[in-house]
């Protein structure tokens, strides 16, 4: 049985730090609104707040959520929210934890646990409130809690006109909360789309889970993205890009936003492609078909190696593409894997330079030729 805790993934150097900016400048209009906890409550019930197609993870704990309830029992400050108009909706940027902090505090349910919400009966929340749910409060300090205004500043994007990358870049330049959100995370915010429903149903495809190696899948949705890296990397766009490097994190917001991908033929084949080679990896090469060998070369490293799925996951689909999947020596697939790990430009390619596009095709190309005997570019 697998281990329910956080996922060790590889971490590949050369991708750390990816950031970008748009040619574009922003031209974008914001103000001020003080709003009550009783409207946010209201404007979230009422699908006026955006809730993206699975909810952004609620990350705070109980001891956390609780010492936020006290702060507004207290009647002291609360830093500002960011929310983003978009049309007639609002997306919320900064100030989601604290948003539906209150609203299961006061529907009387702490959604990470679907456990009753009482407050931390720890001596660092006061006496008077210790260990109590909102029904047990009284009637003046539940006015207190849901009359709490918090200051939000909204702002609207004027130019550029479209959000296939600037929205992505507001989020994360202006989500300072204490636990910032990670790229898919803000993804899942900008992108309501049917690329972000099909990377939901896939990643519970209990194969894959098995592949990754949790079977839960990642709150911080690390492992979305990765799906998200093999449509991306094995696009006509990035195998025949005309520029020397990618940079990852735009190529795969690129992908998310582009229409033809949210076709419903579309999404119906990339459902399929990646299904079949997930299915076809998982049998033929077992759990481990993305770990590395260690230093010695002599046994695998326990560990999801991100470039090395993406090499044999898209030459797998590749295989798959030009019919030759069924006559490959199932027999020797294992053996031709190894080499494949040991041969020196492989390891550079995953190593090395990972977004360059002689790298993304060079370690897929190997892939393709050591375990399927075929070319891939």
């Amino acid at each position: 049985m697998l281990e329910t805790k956080e996922t060790d993934l590889e971490i590949i150097e050369s991708e750390r730090e990816d950031y970008y900016s748009d040619d574009d400048l922003f031209n974008i209009n914001s103000w001020g609104a003080d709003l009550s906890f009783r409207e946010l409550i209201t404007m979230y019930e009422e699908d006026e707040l955006i809730k993206p197609e699975m909810q952004r993870n609620y990350v705070w704990d109980k001891a956390e959520a609780s010492r936020f309830i006290e702060t507004l029992l207290m009647g002291l400050p609360v830093p500002s929210i960011f929310l983003a108009k978009v049309g007639e909706d609002k997306l919320i940027v900064d100030g989601y934890q604290r948003i539906m902090t209150v609203f299961d505090f006061v529907r009387g349910t702490f959604q990470k646990d679907e456990s009753i919400f009482k407050l931390s009966n720890s001596s660092k929340i006061n006496n008077r409130w210790r260990g109590k749910a909102f029904n047990q409060l009284t009637s003046e300090e539940k006015k207190r809690i849901r009359s709490t205004t918090i200051h939000a500043i909204i702002f609207e994007q004027k130019h550029p006109d479209n959000s296939d990358t600037s929205l992505y870049q507001v989020f994360e330049r202006i989500n300072t909360g204490g636990r910032t959100l990670m790229p898919q995370e803000i993804r899942n915010c900008v992108y309501h789309n049917k690329v972000n429903q099909l990377l939901i149903e896939l990643n519970r495809l209990p194969k894959w889970r098995t592949l990754y190696g949790n079977l839960q899948v990642e709150p911080r949705m690390k492992d979305i993205e990765l799906i998200l890296r093999f449509f991306t990397l094995k696009s006509e766009k990035v195998k025949t890009e005309d520029t020397t490097q990618i940079s990852l994190k735009k190529a795969l917001n690129l992908y998310m936003g582009k229409e033809e991908h949210n076709l419903p033929e579309y999404v119906e084949e990339s459902n399929r492609v990646f299904c079949k080679t997930i299915d076809i990896i998982f049998d033929k090469l077992g759990e481990n078909a993305f770990h590395n060998l260690n230093s010695k070369g002599e046994e695998f490293v326990p560990r999801f190696h991100p470039t090395i799925f993406d090499a044999i996951a898209i030459a797998t689909a590749n295989a798959i593409e030009k019919g030759v999947i069924d006559q490959f020596n199932s027999e020797k697939i294992l053996e031709q894997r190894l080499l494949l790990l040991k041969d020196e430009d492989f390891k550079r390619y995953i190593s090395e330079r990972t977004t360059r596009i002689e790298h993304i095709n060079g370690r897929i190309d190997l892939a393709s030729k050591y375990l399927y005997g075929v070319s891939y570019v």
